[in-house]
């Protein structure tokens, strides 16, 4: 149970519109340098859930402790689903792409490195939130697992099927039914840990 309610807390997170995906995106559309993107992508949440999960679970062991990080998580949690549905109300994200020119690998990267390692969110997402909702679970372990797996199942197919998206994210409304379907998840997320089902 804690690989998939993992694997479900990684996948809302991660698919919100943000400026990594949004490159990861455009990498895939242009068909350039995609296997190092997403295994850069990949391998960074893996290490920041893997340091959230320990973490979070070696700090979490006194009960005022998850107390408190069970309810900052539902928090979060409804905070970030009413962010994602206010933007689905709202609208008119789209992807957009300039002319652009083949970069070389290690300017990818780097840029990558910068839009993924400088974001508070991604520290926010990965260590904090997965983190201390893991340390709600028997098998944070587990858990953790689960939502690694989650971001490689996402960054994989984000990455390689960028292609076919690109003219449906061209419409804001593809992006608004996006952001719906994550405010949701992110509820059912927030329901689930504070009723403890």
């Amino acid at each position: 149970m804690e690989f998939w309610v993992g694997l479900k807390l990684a996948l809302s997170l991660i698919v919100a519109i943000g400026a990594q995906n949004a490159f990861v995106l455009r990498q895939g559309i242009l068909r350039e340098h995609v296997l190092p993107v997403v295994a850069f992508c990949a391998l960074s949440d893996a290490v920041l859930i893997g340091i959230g999960v320990v973490g979070a679970g070696a700090f979490a062991a006194h009960p005022v402790i998850q107390s408190a990080l069970r309810w900052g998580g539902v928090g979060f949690l409804l905070w970030y689903g009413a962010r994602s549905a206010r933007a689905a109300w709202r609208g008119g994200a789209t992807l957009e792409l300039g002319a652009t020119t083949r970069k070389p690998l290690g300017a990818i990267l780097g840029s990558l490195a910068a839009l993924t390692l400088l974001n508070p969110h991604v520290w926010l997402d990965t260590v904090v939130l997965i983190g201390a909702v893991s340390a709600q679970y028997a098998q944070p372990l587990m858990f953790g697992l689960g939502a690694a797996c989650g971001s490689v199942l996402f960054f994989t197919a984000l990455g390689y099927g960028a292609r076919y998206l690109a003219p449906v994210f061209a419409r804001p409304d593809a992006w608004r039914g996006l952001d719906g379907g994550i405010a949701i998840l992110m509820w059912s997320i927030a329901w689930s840990l504070a009723t403890g089902a």
